[in-house]
């Protein structure tokens, strides 16, 4: 219509100081007008008398002569003369405006509007939640820090409960997966710390889930790098703030607690837990079942499975795990994959052959870009080599093994 009037938007745009391209989403009716600024800037821009659209006379009106007539905007009759009058003309801008302005000014009661940034972000944090894909985990941490940071301005500023709550739940999301990654790459202490923004975000969040979530991924810190009892504590926490439900966060606490007491040499806790989370495995919905690090899968449960009873000693059990956990991990899962090679390596020391136990190791970890040879993967390579009593240091592969470790 602007353009059959011969007004293109980018002349409306520079106007009313505007972008052409939101110029262009108004017009098409795909983006509203819902603050007080901006219509007053496209009043002023388009010269629409303020009356038009409830507003005080802009400073460019003639306001010499007194009037002793009520204020348009108050006058529901004067008002509906004014919008018949400028519709007359047919959908012109200014009529455009004015029917903007009426609807606008109407659902700012109706329901706070959130950011636009805040879908974009939201979307963001459940791609993200689909893992690394075969990319190398500092470049997954540089996007998603990169994202996080988007929120801030969002967080700054007044929002309305709902929007707030929405934004929260968003950096717990973002801040716990940057969490994941800085665990993945060996940083405790800074993996630590992003669990703590998580959690406060996560509690503000009103979610539950979510904060569950955050509370039996950071057990999984302790739990890798030597401290079984303090990630006991934590998965435990976990768990009651879970609930009965059969939930992707109940289950997974479960599983991250069945693995935490089989380190610390519980095994009847143990395999209550692990009885736990087989039986809320089965009841999942399938909503739930995807496999990202915001829900649980079948191979997300069995490389816990995996490492739990391949800790308890449970050999026969383990190796079930790992060739379920192996036939649903894709291609790309190279640091799953290389975990579940080393769990099989020490399924091989518990049965006594050192030396395979230690050439899978090494087949392991040298098969791996330099990229991912840190961290988790190394840590449980360190455990393995470990737990290999001093007799048999001797040996050449587990020479070798060692060699490989300090390297």
């Amino acid at each position: 219509m602007t353009h059959d009037a011969g007004i293109s938007y980018n002349r409306i745009a520079e106007a009313c100081t505007l972008k052409p391209e939101r110029v262009s989403q108004i017009a098409r009716g795909t983006a509203a007008v819902t603050a007080l600024a901006t219509v007053e800037r496209i009043a002023g821009g388009l010269r629409i008398p303020g009356a038009l659209l409830g507003l005080a006379a802009q400073p460019w009106e003639d306001t010499t002569v007194p009037s002793t007539e009520p204020h348009h905007g108050d006058d529901p009759m004067k008002r509906r003369n004014l919008l018949r009058g400028a519709l007359a003309a047919g959908l012109t801008t200014p009529a455009l405006a004015a029917l903007t302005a009426a609807r606008t000014d109407l659902d700012q009661t109706l329901s706070p509007s959130a950011p636009e940034d805040l879908a974009d972000l939201e979307a963001a944090a459940e791609s993200y939640g689909y893992g690394y894909h075969g990319q190398q985990p500092t470049r997954v941490l540089a996007d998603l820090v990169a994202d996080f940071t988007a929120l801030r301005p969002l967080l700054t500023v007044p929002q309305p409960a709902p929007v707030r709550a929405r934004l929260c739940r968003t950096a717990g999301q973002m801040a716990g997966m940057t969490a994941i990654v800085l665990h993945d790459l060996g940083s405790r202490r800074e993996s630590r710390a992003w669990f703590a923004t998580a959690a406060r975000a996560a509690a503000e969040s009103g979610d539950p889930q979510l904060h569950a979530w955050v509370l039996a991924r950071e057990a999984m810190v302790p739990l890798n790098y030597g401290a079984p009892k303090a990630a006991a504590d934590l998965a435990e926490r976990a768990r009651h703030a879970a609930g009965h439900r059969p939930t992707a966060t109940a289950t997974l606490a479960a599983a991250v607690a069945a693995r935490a007491y089989a380190l610390n040499h519980q095994s009847r806790q143990a395999r209550t837990a692990l009885t736990a989370a087989d039986a809320l495995m089965e009841r999942l919905p399938a909503s739930e079942r995807s496999d990202t690090w915001l829900t649980y899968s079948e191979q997300k449960h069995h490389v816990h499975l995996s490492h739990a009873y391949t800790t308890l000693g449970d050999t026969p059990r383990a190796r079930e795990s790992q060739q379920r956990a192996l036939e649903l991990s894709a291609p790309t899962s190279t640091m799953t994959r290389t975990l579940l090679h080393i769990d099989a390596a020490a399924c091989a020391r518990h049965d006594g052959d050192t030396e395979q136990a230690c050439r899978r190791t090494i087949t392991a970890l040298t098969a791996l870009p330099d990229a991912y040879r840190t961290g988790l993967v190394r840590r449980r390579a360190q455990d393995l080599y470990e737990a290999i009593p001093t007799d048999h240091h001797h040996e050449r592969a587990v020479q070798e093994l060692r060699d490989i470790l300090a390297a």
